[in-house]
């Protein structure tokens, strides 16, 4: 006769190890790791990024590059970013953010759905927000996971895990370099 209490605790112990093997580690993770990212040192002046768009199956769907133009006032700054997809679709988006003392940073923009959130440690940012991506003659509202790793001084590479209902849909993989 099967005993339902074991395996009801050996489902619960199966699911439970999958949510913790999903689970991305956290910015502390990356501490002591060089280059330091910092992150208005990085995002200051004019800055240019070269990325690919995947669906959820991997396959590209589009190209793309971005324009960045970035000023402070303190530890207020605003990041213009200019996208132009390969498929002739142009898109601007306005970041406004603030710097916190411990790390950690806020962000708006015109199409981001509340507050973006963010931190850093040793080579790496994180940061993550909801937003509306125009699909299919509409917008969709997704959740965009960012996550940046200072390869040098100079460039970074991004990546950025689109989720809706808790499942990647798609990804965004983005270099992107100062320009000097």
């Amino acid at each position: 006769m099967i005993n339902l209490k074991r395996v009801k605790v050996a489902m619960v112990l199966a699911v439970s190890f999958f949510i913790a093997s999903c689970s991305a580690p956290s910015v502390e993770h990356y501490k002591g790791s060089e280059p330091n990212f910092d992150f208005k040192t990085f995002f200051s002046g004019d800055l240019k990024a070269y990325g690919v768009v995947q669906d959820f199956k991997g396959e590209l769907t589009r190209k793309l590059v971005v324009d960045l133009s970035a000023t402070w006032d303190g530890n207020k700054g605003i990041i213009e970013e200019d996208f132009v997809y390969d498929d002739g679709e142009t898109q601007k988006r306005i970041w406004k953010i603030t710097l916190n003392d411990d790390n950690t940073l806020t962000g708006t923009a015109s199409d981001v759905l509340g507050i973006a959130t963010g931190e850093s440690d040793g080579s790496v940012f994180h940061w993550n927000y909801n937003v509306e991506i125009p699909y299919d003659g509409s917008t969709l509202e997704v959740n965009f996971d960012d996550w940046m790793y200072l390869v040098t001084n100079t460039r970074l590479i991004n990546r950025t895990s689109i989720v809706k209902f808790g499942v990647e849909v798609g990804e965004v993989i983005l270099v992107i370099e100062k320009v000097e």
